[in-house]
C-alpha cells in the first residue's frame, strides 16, 4: 500500500499553498518569512484547545491506571448481551441498538447546544467501548465525533452558529425550526446507516472476537471484580475533598439566587459516593467518579454555557481526584500527569502549527480579497446559482475557519446582501450556512478539534481521511439537495 505522508508533512504543505496563494490573488498582502511567525501566532490563537489537550492526556492517564472504565465496559457487554434473549434484540443486534442509541445523542447534542470541543472528553469512553464490542477506534470516534458533527449540521437551535447568523439578517431566532427538525432527523439516519456498516465490515471475525471478549471478561472479573479497599484511605479522602468542595460552591453559588442543579449534583455525590465506598469495590467508586464528572460536564456545559477553559478545569479536578483515589501521593500523581500529557504533545503541536495556516490566509487578506470576488459574482446569477455559490464558498470556507460564530460575523453580512439582490430567502441562505458549517471540519487538518480528537484516540490523520472522505463527500451533496425545496416549495418559516 502507498505510504501518505505524515500529518506535519500535510500540513507544511498547506502552509507552503497559504503563502504562494498571497502573491497570486489580487488584492493580497504578499508574505514570505511570515510562514515561521505564524506558528507562534498558531500556537497561541489555540491556546485553549492545547492546553485542554494535555490535560486530558494527564487525567486519562491517571484515571485509566485504575482499569476501571475497561471493567466496566465489560460488565456492561455482559449484561447487555442477555438481552439477545428475546427475538427483537437478537434480531436488531444488542450492539447495534447501543450504537443507535449514543448516536442519536450525540446527534441530538450537536444540533440543540453546537456540541464540538466536548466531544474530546467522551472519546476515550467511546474508543474503548467499540474496541471492547470487537470494533474498531474509528467506530468509537464516529460514535460521538461524528454524530455531534452530523448534529452540528442539522442545527435545530444551536445558538452559536444559527442563533447568531438569524439575527445578524434580521430573522426571528430558531425560525424554521419545523424543516430543519426534518433535515436533523436525515443526516442522523445517513449517518448510522454508514457507522453501522462499517462495523459491519470491520468485524470480520465476529465469533473468535466474542470468544475472546468472553474470556477476557471472565478473567478480568473473576480477578477484579469489585476491587478491594486496598486503598479506603485515598477513596475516603477523595470523597471528603470532593464533597467539601461541591458544598462550599452550592453555597457560594446560592448568593446569587439558589440552583437546584448543584443540589442535585451534590446530593448525589454525597449519597453515591459514600454508599460505593462502604458497600462496593474500589472499581464501581472510580466507575462513579468518572460517570460524575462528565454529568458534571453536560450539566454545565447546557445550563452555565461552560467553555473549554472551565472543562479543561473541570477534567484537572479529575485527574488530581483519580490520583488521590488510587492511592497516589503528590509526586506520584505529578509524574502520571506529566506522562499523559507527554503522549499527547504530538496532537497539541498538530492544532498549533495547522492553525498558523489560518493566521496567514488572515493576515494577508486573501479571505477577503476571495470574498469581495466572490460578491460580486453571485449579484449577477440566479436564485439557484446564488444558492449553490453561498453554499460551496461556506463549505470550502468551512475548511480554513472552524468556528462557527466566527464565520456567521464574517460571511452572513455578504450572503444576505448576495440574497436581497438575486432575490433568495434569507431562511435559506441562513440553512445554507449552517448545513455548510458542518461537514468539512470533520474532515480537514486544520480543525483544532479534529486533531484533539484523533490524538486523544491515537488515531492518525491519514487513517481517518481514508474513512471519512467519501461519506463527507456524499454529505455535501445531499446537504446541498436539501436546499433545494426551499426555493421551489412553500414552506413554513421559509
Amino acid at each position: 500500500m502507498k505510504k501518505f505522508p505524515h500529518t506535519y508533512v500535510i500540513i507544511a504543505f498547506l502552509l507552503i499553498i497559504a503563502i504562494i496563494s498571497t502573491w497570486i490573488i489580487p488584492s493580497a498582502k504578499p508574505l514570505s518569512w511570515e510562514i515561521f511567525s505564524s506558528f507562534s501566532f498558531g500556537f497561541s490563537r489555540t491556546a485553549n484547545i492545547i492546553s485542554f489537550l494535555l490535560i486530558i492526556g494527564g487525567a486519562f492517564w491517571i484515571y485509566n491506571s485504575s482499569k476501571a472504565i475497561d471493567i466496566g465496559i465489560i460488565k456492561f457487554l455482559n449484561t447487555s448481551s442477555k438481552l439477545e434473549h428475546y427475538r427483537l434484540f437478537k434480531f436488531l443486534g444488542t450492539n447495534n441498538i447501543i450504537m443507535v442509541c449514543i448516536i442519536i445523542l450525540f446527534s441530538s447534542f450537536g444540533a440543540l447546544f453546537g456540541m464540538s470541543e466536548e466531544t474530546i472528553a467522551f472519546v476515550p469512553l467511546f474508543v474503548t467501548l467499540s474496541l471492547k464490542m470487537g470494533y474498531d477506534k474509528l467506530t468509537g470516534i464516529s460514535l460521538c465525533f461524528l454524530a455531534a458533527g452530523l448534529g452540528f449540521a442539522g442545527c435545530i437551535l444551536n445558538p452559536f452558529t444559527l442563533g447568531i447568523a438569524q439575527d445578524i439578517v434580521g430573522l426571528k431566532m430558531f425560525s424554521g425550526i419545523e424543516y430543519r427538525v426534518w433535515i436533523w432527523i436525515l443526516f442522523t439516519f445517513i449517518g448510522i446507516v454508514f457507522i453501522l456498516r462499517h462495523t459491519k465490515k470491520v468485524k470480520t471475525n465476529t465469533l473468535k472476537k466474542n470468544n475472546e471478549l468472553k474470556i477476557e471478561s471472565d478473567n478480568t472479573l473473576n480477578s477484579t471484580h469489585d476491587l478491594p479497599l486496598n486503598n479506603k484511605k485515598g477513596c475516603y479522602l477523595s470523597y471528603v475533598l470532593v464533597s467539601v468542595s461541591l458544598i462550599l460552591f452550592t453555597i457560594f453559588q446560592s448568593f446569587n439566587g439558589l440552583c437546584l442543579s448543584l443540589l442535585m449534583i451534590t446530593a448525589i455525590f454525597l449519597s453515591i459516593g459514600y454508599t460505593l465506598i462502604k458497600k462496593r469495590g474500589q472499581s464501581q467508586y472510580m466507575l462513579f467518579i468518572f460517570a460524575f464528572t462528565i454529568g458534571t460536564l453536560i450539566v454545565g456545559v447546557i445550563q452555565f454555557e461552560w467553555s473549554l477553559y472551565q472543562i479543561a478545569a473541570l477534567f484537572l479536578a479529575f485527574a488530581i481526584i483519580s490520583g488521590i483515589t488510587m492511592g497516589y501521593n503528590p509526586s506520584k500523581i505529578a509524574v502520571e500527569f506529566l506522562a499523559g500529557a507527554k503522549d499527547m504533545l504530538s496532537a497539541a503541536l498538530v492544532v498549533g502549527l495547522a492553525s498558523g495556516i489560518i493566521v496567514i490566509l488572515e493576515d494577508s487578506n486573501v479571505i477577503t480579497a476571495l470574498l469581495s470576488g466572490i460578491e460580486r459574482q453571485a449579484s449577477h446569477t440566479s436564485q439557484l446559482g446564488a444558492l449553490g455559490l453561498i453554499y460551496s464558498v461556506q463549505t470550502l470556507l468551512n475548511a480554513l475557519i472552524t468556528s462557527g460564530s466566527a464565520k456567521a460575523a464574517l460571511l452572513m453580512p455578504i450572503f444576505g446582501q448576495i440574497s436581497q439582490i438575486v432575490g433568495l430567502s434569507l431562511q435559506t441562505t441562513v440553512t445554507a450556512f449552517h448545513i455548510g458549517d458542518g461537514f468539512t471540519n470533520l474532515l480537514t487538518p486544520t480543525s483544532g478539534v479534529l486533531i484533539a480528537v484523533l490524538g486523544v484516540a491515537k488515531v492518525e490523520f491519514v487513517e481517518w481521511f481514508r474513512f471519512i472522505w467519501k461519506f463527507i463527500l456524499l454529505m455535501c451533496i445531499i446537504g446541498f439537495l436539501v436546499l433545494l425545496p426551499t426555493l421551489y416549495f412553500s414552506i413554513n418559516g421559509f
